[in-house]
């Protein structure tokens, strides 16, 4: 198994401000930051995103990114899961931040993550109940696309992409809408 090992350049330990060492604590794992006078480790996990996939008025809801990465591109409205806060809370309010819909988590559509990349992302499916479509925070553009018309060659991420596709082989649930 192969680990990426290449943080952000943390230099000084949060507990007593002695410099890091780069150094193997453990066969078989990577690196680690060690504080060289307290022996502190600076364990380096993924960060957690959660996003929504729902539909209104039979289509699914993307946005389009105004932010980097994946500026202009298209994917389903998601973000960071803040400390303290469940991976379905993150997403139904980032779907209400980015979209303006209030959404509720049905199920989990599957956890995607790949080597090298530091986010790993939870995508739920979920069911539209208030609100109004409209681009908010960090979205150029949000609306429906008929389930036969996603643009496909224009999503942001793969990630996008595969729970795009694992959302499709779902039975349909009931039909949601907003006023």
């Amino acid at each position: 198994m192969r680990y990426v090992l290449n943080p952000p350049e943390y230099k000084f330990c949060p507990r007593c401000a002695s410099h890091f060492e780069r150094r193997i604590i453990k066969d078989g794992e990577p690196e680690r930051l060690v504080c060289g006078n307290c022996g502190f480790v600076l364990y380096l996990g993924p960060k957690l995103v959660a996003g929504a996939i729902f539909e209104v008025d039979g289509e699914i809801v993307l946005i389009q990114r105004a932010i980097e990465p994946g500026y202009g591109m298209w994917t389903f409205p998601g973000g960071f899961v803040e400390r303290g806060e469940t991976a379905e809370a993150a997403a139904e309010r980032e779907t209400l931040e980015e979209t303006g819909v209030e959404v509720e988590v049905t199920s989990l559509i599957g956890l995607y993550s790949y080597e090298g990349q530091i986010p790993a992302i939870a995508a739920f499916a979920a069911r539209a109940f208030g609100g109004k479509l409209e681009p908010l925070d960090e979205t150029m553009d949000v609306r429906g696309f008929p389930r036969d018309a996603l643009p496909w060659d224009k999503l942001a991420f793969p990630s996008t992409e595969q729970a795009l596709k694992d959302f499709l082989r779902w039975p349909r649930t009931e039909p949601s809408g907003i006023a």
